[in-house]
């Protein structure tokens, strides 16, 4: 996967409708990628896991494009990146939503198993929800896609442009400081298990 070599704003609106498949204790769950924040790379974004360079917990931003990284949020849930970029140049692209295609009975047997889902489109609606919903933890942190692994990554089946593919930008959501007014959040408009949007607190909306 070529493309994954470039940079986290140039890859990450080419990974919505792309389907992330996991093969964890024998079971395939498949998502179809709706929401995606790009994280770019030392000293150049204040809200990256890179910023202040190159840590124990964000190794994995450094290898080249095509790697896992996997992170905890906040000690309660796992977050699930595809690693872009080439290697020793942090950069990394957050799942944030999706829908699940594939497997749905093991996902949502794994999401009730550490919460509630209140409507069909919140099962994989959220990084963690998708970690919970497709078994992802930190052991997979650092691993590569890959048809024989845990996680693979298949391209968008429909190109961006498409009646199912058309492309909403925003700042990030849930992120403070001065990284939360990055307009690095791309998602696909008129899905339902997009996110709802949380811009920074300080963040000036406009009408």
């Amino acid at each position: 996967m070529e493309f994954l070599g470039g940079s986290a704003l140039e890859v990450a609106p080419k990974l919505l409708n792309a389907l992330l498949v996991s093969d964890i204790d024998g079971t395939i769950v498949t998502l179809r990628i709706t929401e995606v924040e790009a994280y770019l790379g030392v000293a150049e974004d204040p809200g990256s896991h890179a910023f202040r360079g190159k840590t124990e917990r964000n190794s994995s931003m450094f290898l080249r494009g095509g790697h896992v990284y996997v992170y905890r949020s906040y000690g309660m849930h796992w977050c699930a990146n595809v690693v872009v970029g080439p290697e020793g140049e942090a950069g990394a692209v957050l799942v944030r939503a999706g829908e699940v295609t594939e497997g749905r009975e093991t996902a949502l047997a794994r999401r009730l198993a550490t919460g509630t889902v209140r409507r069909p489109a919140d099962l994989a609606s959220g990084p963690g929800r998708i970690c919970a919903a497709l078994g992802i933890t930190g052991d997979i942190d650092g691993q590569e896609f890959g048809r024989d692994r845990a996680l693979s990554l298949w391209l968008p089946r429909e190109p961006l442009g498409s009646a199912r593919a058309a492309v909403g930008t925003s700042t990030r959501t849930g992120v403070g400081g001065p990284g939360g007014f990055l307009p690095y959040r791309s998602f696909l408009l008129g899905e339902e298990t997009v996110s709802r949007h949380r811009p920074s607190p300080h963040e000036k909306t406009t009408k």
